[in-house]
């Protein structure tokens, strides 16, 4: 049934991508929340195409109607307080810059290892359905980005679009079973409540000390002066 579903799968798989990297790039953290609405919604068609309806409802519920106003109410959306600013605005050195990239680089290399040689035998292979092979550029950007930002929505916005690509890959391990099936459930509940969460330690920051990253040594000590 899956081979039916090839065109579709292709295009599904370029407009989650495409979605994705809106979400971790996009420097309008507004805007860059409303594209990860869209994302959800391709990860529920993806999950249609993998025959798991379930995981179609529960991504629909979950990513678009809990987890993203949890996003939103981070950014002050929601609420007569302070709003974070539009614009992610933080610079980095160029240095620290540099090992930033290095590292997401070297994140990006230990997932294209593991799916190479840990996971031969894949119910569903990358190579065969698009979906996938989505799923596994989707984990690799993700880690890039969240090493990369200091802005702690576009932190929160990686955790999220990895945890996607983490419960595709699964999928493609062991399948859409009714075991696979709870597990990726499950995942999916606790990444939301991880969101909820860390909407709330944003919030929280912002209000006490007027930041939206976490402070460095470097920065502790200017502030100090």
């Amino acid at each position: 049934m899956i081979a039916s579903f090839d065109g579709v799968e292709v295009g599904l798989a370029l407009c989650m991508v495409t979605a994705a990297l809106f979400c971790l790039f996009d420097r309008h953290l507004l805007r860059a929340c409303c594209f990860f609405v869209g994302f959800t919604l391709c990860m529920a068609l993806a999950w249609l195409i993998l025959e798991a309806p379930w995981l179609a409802g529960v991504e629909g519920l979950i990513g678009a109607l809990l987890t993203a106003p949890c996003l939103f109410y981070a950014l002050g959306s929601f609420s007569h307080a302070a709003k974070l600013p539009p614009y992610d605005h933080i610079k980095e050195p160029l240095s620290r810059g540099v090992m930033r990239t290095l590292l997401a680089l070297a994140w990006c290399l230990m997932v294209g290892a593991t799916v190479r040689f840990i996971f031969p035998e894949m119910v569903y292979s990358p190579t065969e359905h698009p979906l996938l092979l989505a799923g596994i550029v989707m984990i690799a950007t993700a880690m890039g980005a969240f090493a990369w930002h200091r802005h702690l929505v576009r932190r929160l916005l990686a955790f999220n679009v990895l945890g996607s690509g983490v419960f595709l890959l699964l999928a493609g391990l062991a399948g859409t079973s009714a075991q696979g099936q709870a597990l990726i459930t499950v995942g999916l509940v606790v990444a939301w409540l991880g969101s909820l969460l860390g909407a709330l330690v944003i919030r929280r920051l912002y209000q006490l000390e007027g930041q939206v990253a976490l402070s460095d040594e470097s920065a502790l000590k200017e502030k100090g002066k």
